[in-house]
Order: C-alpha cells, then sequence, then structure tokens
C-alpha cells in the first residue's frame, strides 16, 4: 500500500493543508468547554447577563471559524484523493496494457475490473478520511487529556485510564478485521468473475435451461460472501458498543470524582461540566477513530491487491535498443525449433515448429480444436514469447523488436471479432489513424462489407454499439478484416476469422485478399479445408506438433491427418 503513496505527490501542497485546517478546527473545538465553563462559574453564577452574551458570541466566532476550517480542509482533501484516484487508475491501466496474455490469463478479467474500480475507490476514500481524520482524531484525545489536566490533575487521572482502554479496543479490532476484509474482496471477485460469465454466457445458459443452477451456484458463492462480511461486520460492530461502556463509565468516575471536589471546594460546577465535556469529545473522537481505522484497513487491503498487480512484472520485456529488420530479405516469418509452455502449465502447447513464410506467401494452418492453431500465430505479434527455439521476423527475433514496431508490422483478426463503441469509422481507424476515406472504403471492399457499410443510413459514421451488438457475427467478422486490411500490414493474421461466413463470401474475401494485398504475408488459421486449400504452404497441426506441410495436393497424398479432415468435409475420396 505505501507503494501506491507516489502517486499523491503532485498533491503535496493540498496533502499538507488538509490535515492542517483539521487541526486548526480542533483547536477551537478545545477551548469550547472552558468557555462554557466560563459562562456556568460566571455569567450564570453572579447573573451576569452581558458576560453571558459576549460569551456566547465567541462561542458562535469559534463555530464560524472551525466550519470555515472544516470546509477549506475537506476541499483540499477530496481534492488530493480524487486526483491521486485518477492517476493511480491511469497508471494501473496502462501497466495492465503492458502485461501479456500469459500475465492477463493468470490474474483473470474480472480481479483486474475489481481492482480497478472497487479497490480503487476503497483506496480513495481511505485517502481522504486519512487527511481529513488521522491527525485531528488523535490530536482532539491528546489535547483533551491535556485540557483536562489544566484544569485538576486527580480528575485528569481517569482519561489516563480510559485512553489506553480505548485504544487496545480500536487497535485490537483493527488487527482481527484486516486479514478478513482480503477474504472479502476475494470473495467479491468470485462472484464478479461468475457474474461476467453467467451475463456473457446468457444466451447458452438459457438454450440448455441451466439457471435453476446457476443461480444455486451463485447463491452459494453470494452466502460465503455474506458469511465472510456479517463476520467481519460483528467484529467491527463491537467497537461502538466496548468504547460506549467505557466511555460512560469514564463519565460516571469523573461525575463521582467531580462532585466530591466540588464539595471540597477544589473544583467548579463550570470545571466539572468542563472535564466531562472533554471525555465526550473524546468518545465522538474515537469512535471516529474508529470507524477511521475500518476504512483505513479496508482501504489498505484493497491498495495491497492493486499493488499486487503493479507487482507483476509485464512477461514481456522490450530492448533498450531494438533491432533493425533487414527489410531486403525474403524471409518474412522464421519458426526455428519454437516450443511454448503456458504460464502454469505443466506440457508444451507447441513443439519444434519449424519453417519459414516468405514475402507475400499464404500459408494456411489447420489441425482439429486443440491442436495449436492459434498458439502459433499469437506468438508472432508476440502476445506470448516462444519458450524454446526462435522466432524471426526479417530477419530479427521478435523479442529483438521494440512492440510498437513489431505490432505496425502485423495485423491480426482474432477468432472473436471485437468492435469498440462508437462509428465504424472510429473503428477503422483503430487500424490507421490517419486513414482516408478512400482507404476505409477499399479495406471494406475487400473485407467483403462495403455492401454493409452502404446499406447503414450514416454510411461509415454508423453508431457501433457496445462489443458490435447492433451488428450480426458475419457483420462484425467482416468489418473486423477491413479494420486489420486498411493498415496494409506486411503481416497478416486470420485467426478463424471468417467462420461466421458463408462459403461464397470467404472465398470473395481470400480472392480480394490475393490479389490486392500481393506484398503481404498472410496466415490463415481455419478448421474449413476450403479457407487453406489454394495457400502456397499449408501446415497441419496435431497436438501442438506439425504433422504435415505442403500443399493441398502434396497433403492429400502423403498426410493421413489433412486427409482425414479433408474428407470429413467433402467426403471420401474428394480431392
Amino acid at each position: 500500500m505505501r507503494k501506491l503513496l507516489r502517486f499523491i505527490r503532485d498533491y503535496k501542497k493540498e496533502s499538507i493543508l488538509a490535515p492542517l485546517f483539521k487541526l486548526l478546527e480542533a483547536s477551537f473545538e478545545l477551548f469550547v468547554p472552558l468557555v462554557m465553563a466560563a459562562v456556568i462559574d460566571v455569567g450564570i453564577l453572579h447573573q451576569d447577563y452581558p458576560y453571558i452574551l459576549r460569551m456566547g458570541g465567541v462561542l458562535v466566532l469559534l463555530a464560524a471559524v472551525g466550519l470555515t476550517a472544516s470546509l477549506t480542509a475537506q476541499y483540499f482533501a477530496a481534492k488530493a484523493a480524487v486526483g491521486f484516484s485518477a492517476k493511480l487508475k491511469q497508471a494501473l491501466f496502462s501497466h495492465i496494457q503492458k502485461l501479456s496474455f500469459g500475465d492477463m490469463d493468470q490474474i483473470g478479467t474480472s480481479t483486474m475490473i475489481t481492482r480497478m474500480t472497487s479497490d480503487a475507490n476503497q483506496v480513495q476514500n481511505g485517502v481522504n478520511l486519512v487527511l481529513r481524520l488521522f491527525l485531528r482524531s488523535p490530536f482532539i484525545v491528546v489535547g483533551a487529556m491535556v485540557m483536562a489536566f489544566t484544569i485538576d490533575t486527580k480528575a485528569a487521572l481517569v482519561f489516563v485510564v480510559a485512553i489506553p482502554l480505548l485504544c487496545i479496543v480500536v487497535f485490537g479490532v483493527m488487527l482481527l478485521s484486516i486479514p478478513l476484509y482480503r477474504r472479502v474482496q476475494s470473495s467479491l471477485d468470485r462472484i464478479l468473475s461468475r457474474t461476467r460469465e453467467n451475463l456473457a454466457g446468457a444466451r447458452v445458459l438459457r438454450a440448455f435451461h441451466k439457471q435453476p443452477e446457476e443461480q444455486a451456484s451463485f447463491e452459494e458463492e453470494n452466502e460465503t460472501l455474506n458469511r465472510v462480511q456479517m463476520f467481519v461486520g460483528r467484529i467491527a460492530a463491537l467497537m461502538n458498543p466496548v468504547t460506549y461502556v467505557i466511555i460512560n463509565g469514564a463519565i460516571i468516575a469523573l461525575i463521582w470524582i467531580g462532585a466530591i471536589h466540588v464539595d471540597n471546594g477544589v473544583l467548579t460546577q463550570g470545571e466539572v461540566v468542563a472535564l466531562i465535556n472533554y471525555m465526550s469529545q473524546i468518545l465522538v473522537e474515537l469512535v471516529k477513530l474508529a470507524n477511521l481505522i475500518v476504512s483505513i484497513n479496508k482501504a489498505v487491503a484493497c491498495g495491497n491487491r492493486i499493488q499486487e498487480i503493479f507487482e507483476r512484472s509485464p512477461g514481456l520485456v522490450e530492448p533498450d535498443i531494438p533491432d533493425v529488420p533487414d527489410e531486403q530479405t525474403e524471409d518474412m516469418v522464421a519458426f526455428h525449433h519454437v516450443g511454448l509452455v503456458y504460464p502454469e502449465a505443466s506440457e508444451e502447447s507447441l513443439s519444434d515448429i519449424d519453417f519459414v513464410a516468405k514475402k507475400g506467401e499464404t500459408i494456411g494452418i489447420i489441425g482439429g480444436t486443440g491442436s495449436g492453431k492459434t498458439s502459433l500465430v499469437h506468438l508472432i505479434p508476440r502476445f506470448y514469447d516462444n519458450t524454446s527455439g526462435e522466432l524471426f521476423i526479417q530477419g530479427v527475433r521478435v523479442d529483438h523488436y521494440a512492440l510498437e514496431e513489431l505490432r505496425q508490422k502485423v495485423g491480426i483478426v482474432l477468432q472473436k471479432s471485437v468492435l469498440f463503441q462508437g462509428t465504424i469509422r472510429s473503428n477503422l481507424l483503430w487500424g490507421k489513424k490517419d486513414a482516408t476515406e478512400e482507404e476505409m472504403w477499399q479495406a471494406l471492399r475487400i473485407a467483403q462489407a462495403e455492401e454493409i457499410v452502404k446499406k447503414k443510413k450514416n454510411g461509415l459514421d454508423e453508431i457501433v454499439e457496445q462489443e458490435g451488438r447492433n451488428f450480426s457475427g458475419g457483420q462484425r467478422q467482416r468489418l473486423a478484416i477491413a479494420r486489420a486490411v486498411v493498415r496494409r500490414p506486411e503481416i497478416l493474421i486470420m485467426d478463424d476469422s471468417a467462420s461466421a461466413l458463408d462459403y461464397a463470401t470467404d472465398a470473395a474475401l481470400r480472392k480480394a485478399i490475393r490479389e490486392e494485398l500481393t506484398d503481404m504475408t498472410l496466415f490463415i488459421v481455419s478448421q474449413r479445408a476450403a479457407s487453406v486449400r489454394n495457400a502456397d504452404r499449408i501446415i497441419v497441426l496435431d497436438d501442438g506438433h506439425v504433422v504435415g506441410m505442403g500443399t493441398h495436393g502434396e497433403l492429400i497424398r502423403d498426410c493421413s491427418s489433412y486427409r482425414e479432415i479433408y474428407e470429413s468435409q467433402y467426403g471420401k475420396g474428394a480431392v
């Protein structure tokens, strides 16, 4: 948590002024019991009404100055806390963007969302409360005790006994509740994960009529969260009644001792009232401090969870001095005995991948589900780092590229087509931020998406809803392909990106790419034999191994795995 305080450095002035103004307010508050004592001992005792009015004016002035100081402190504290939170979220988001796919797989999407929202808001609230109350409450407690000693030493000994007891209660609750708040947030993570999964898969859930089972699972996890929250709530709830018992006991002792001292002429009635007021101030401030400590516990627990993300070093390390690619080489992509083991996996997902893709070649990659097709192409833009062997792009190892330069060379259309909220134009500009309308329309023509856009009322400025839900699956795929094509990358990867297209549209798409993007090295990942049939070379994968490589004709003749896939789609004996 302490490491996160670096984000408040730009708000040093506010972080100093907020507690200072709170201390100023507290100082005026400490004088109120003395003024009240004077009103009782002088004004009321002697029926001096002008004196009472003057002291009343002093009380109003103290209240006005205290209120002004309090509002000023609140302004500075809020400014520092909100600014701190904004910088924290920005830094966290930037750090997440640097994480590899492997890092994100390990952490989990719902966990990162919780860190960015719920946890960050708890930390912001904690910073705000600390700046306003962390110095004020102890200052009032200590100040009230000091003021009590200035009134009467023997009576003030009650404070010496009561305050340590209160501290034991407050800090005991704090030590018990810190680990429990971590459990609360972890349970919240699990609930968010299940909620996200159910919302994303709502149609599948209903198709299989699994709502009752999912509701039961959610209820069980929600009950677990509820039990933890109830347990920590009971511990926190003990704080107020126990502190009130101690404070009320102390007030009883003060009244008893004060009554004896008044009878003996050691104290006046006003001074006894002042002592009780100081004890009441201590009660209020310790309750505030207790609640503050609970909030700080939550903030610390949440801050530590955020820090865990920051402490995860990005799996992809960029070189200090990137190598310069060889623009003259014909070898665009070269795999040399490449292997891949995913984080926390025990076996290789890819083993001994060895081939070279020339500039302008079309490489087809085919294989059964789980054969490693997507894993292979994800190594090219360095979404994951190969764990053995070497992978070169234009004669330079992928880990010797600056990531921005590498990914400028590579365009990729993933299995799940993702469009972002905005317009068709804004989505295409993701591919190339300075693309002209002509370039956009050309990319749409190649992607077989031109008619889709022309039929829309607003053309390129047609609204795209969140995740592109106002477009069909096939339309989303074609627009995603256009977004990748508009950049004119040197390497284009189509990772099963035409699965929602009919055969005619798929064929027209591949033909347009071959005719108009002749210099581009194309990787087509598909389970359709028709999609890769005309590739310059087809790589057949099975369980992470290359079991066949060559043209369609060569593989039909020599590769049983490819022939089995092809015949399953076109019938036995088909060529």
